[in-house]
């Protein structure tokens, strides 16, 4: 009798299914940070663009740039005369606006 064990006969298998257990328990002990990760993008970039914009004077265009990320965002608004920006992406929407001098953006 030539019994193989299923190891020998299917290394990649193996490896892959032992690469897809650990995934799965990491996933599962990080679910919590990993829901709150689509609200940190339009949040960020909200606050961010807010602060550069309002606090450091800076131009639209170098704030949208020094703002900008890899994953993309889905609605940018930015309404000067009330000096709030609303942000979304990832499904969240999120908005900062300017308090004042010494206070900077606050988000809401």
């Amino acid at each position: 009798m030539n019994r193989r064990s299923f190891v020998r006969r299917r290394p990649f298998s193996t490896l892959l299914l032992i690469v897809l257990i650990v995934l799965s328990g990491w996933i599962w002990r990080e679910r919590v940070a990993l829901s709150a990760f689509p609200d940190i993008i339009s949040a960020y970039t909200a606050k961010e663009y807010c602060s550069c914009r309002y606090v450091m004077n800076n131009g639209a265009e170098y704030c949208r740039g020094y703002v900008k990320q890899w994953l993309p965002i889905s609605g940018f608004t930015d309404d000067a005369a009330s000096k709030r920006v609303t942000v979304s992406g990832l499904g969240r929407s999120n908005s900062s606006v300017w308090i004042g001098e010494r206070q900077g953006c606050r988000l809401d």
